[in-house]
Parts: structure tokens; sequence; C-alpha cells
């Protein structure tokens, strides 16, 4: 399963005159693809604040066959759920609210014990949505109980549980962790250059401290969180310690 998404950081526009993203603002984009299974970035691209979320997906993306993508509603474009679907991968995503569609007929019985109080099979009707993704798809709608919200998903995976399709879209929310963390944890920002090799340089450093720390706490299976393996090195940066010693320390 992967999570796709972007996160943007603001800069401004007097320090960074090559980062225009609006008429007074200044910004770059991360747009990052997540694999849920690591919660590890497996791509990540880094653009001005202009490039739309759904272009930089569709251009760098390589899509894997039997592979789960989930998105927000920011990447509807059925062309690209189109590729997704030809080269054998899945998504699941929202639907939007003023899609044209035309109801098929139920695919499972709904179960509201599990919030789950629509499961049929739709197609758009659109005079170009129609021929941009002419195959059936799948409506699931989930009522969240906990935040008393109603959510609509789409997909083109017939087989997978509603429940299931629910609980895809909630994993989510890791890509936003993961963008929390990395501006909560690592220097993004504030930078020590202006220049726009300075900004890309520091964000690649930070992303590779990330994935270096994440690889250290699997390959020795810390029961620290990233926050504290963190935390500590940077407490101990200036000091000659043993790296594995250090993290051994209760």
């Amino acid at each position: 399963m992967h999570a796709i998404d972007s996160t943007t950081i603001d800069l401004c526009l007097t320090k960074y005159d090559w980062a225009h993203y609006r008429k007074n603002k200044g910004a770059i984009k991360l747009h990052t693809e997540l694999d849920l299974s690591g919660n590890l970035p497996c791509f990540v691209l880094m653009s001005d604040g202009k490039m739309a979320d759904i272009r930089a997906a569709r251009e760098n993306i390589v899509i894997v066959s039997d592979s789960i993508y989930t998105f927000d509603k920011g990447y509807c474009d059925l062309k690209w759920f189109k590729l997704i679907a030809d080269e054998g991968a899945f998504f699941v995503t929202r639907i939007k609210n003023n899609a044209q569609i035309e109801f098929l007929g139920q695919h499972r019985e709904v179960n509201e014990k599990l919030g789950i109080i629509r499961d049929d099979v739709i197609r758009f009707t659109g005079y170009q949505t129609c021929k941009k993704y002419p195959g059936k798809l799948r409506l699931v709608e989930f009522y969240d109980e906990e935040n008393d919200k109603c959510y609509h998903f789409i997909t083109n995976n017939f087989k997978l549980a509603a429940s299931s399709i629910a609980g895809i879209y909630k994993q989510r929310w890791q890509i936003e962790l993961f963008f929390k963390w990395i501006k909560q944890n690592l220097k993004i920002k504030s930078f020590l250059g202006t220049s726009k090799n300075a900004v890309m340089t520091q964000i690649w450093v930070a992303l590779i401290h990330y994935l270096l720390v994440a690889y250290i706490k699997f390959l020795h299976g810390f029961k620290l969180s990233l926050t504290e393996i963190t935390k500590r090195i940077r407490d101990t940066l200036m000091q000659n310690l043993s790296l594995l010693e250090l993290l051994c320390l209760d």
C-alpha cells in the first residue's frame, strides 16, 4: 500500500526570490509517495509551489502492479485512474461532490455495525468523464461515528471488504504524520542558505537522516521512537560516543 500527498514549505519571497508561489508568497512543495508497510518515503520530488499535485504524481510516480494507492481528492484525475487500473494496480480515494455518476446496482450487502451504509457499483456519465474512465467503479459510503461524518470512497477494487476500503483510506493519514514529523524534528523550516541549491540540499539531507534513523531502528530492533533516537543523536553529536552504545542506554 502506498499513500500519495504533498506538503508545502513556506518561504519568504524577499530572501528566496526564486520560489514564486503566489503574488506575495514563496514556497516549495514536497511531493511524496509513502510506502505504508514501513511508513518510509519511496519517492520524493521537490518543486516550486505552483506545480499541481496530480501533475507531479502522473508524470513521476511509477505504478507497480498489484499495489494499492490511496490519496485525497486533489489527485482526482480519471485518466490517471485508468492508468493505475491498466497497470494492474488499485486506487482508493474520495469522490468529488459534483461527480456525475450512475448507480448500476449494489455490490455487497451493507454492514451498518461496521459503518458501511452503501456499497454500490457505479460508472461516470459525464460527456468527458465517461470517455476518460469508461469502466465500472465501486462506491463505498462509510459513516465515521467518532467524528459524526460520512465519507464517500471510490475504488477499482471489487474484492476487498468495504470496511477494508475505508481502512485503507484511513491509513492515508500516515503520510500527514510523516510530514508533521519531519517539520517538527528536522531542520527544514529555516535554512542556512537562500539559494535554490542550498534549500534543496538541506531538505535532501533531512530526508536522508530520516531514512538512516529508520534503518538503524529497524536493523537493531530498538524500541525507541524515531523522535527519541533523533534527540539522542542531536544531544551527543559532538561527543566521541558509539552510536549503538548511545541508543542502547536506558
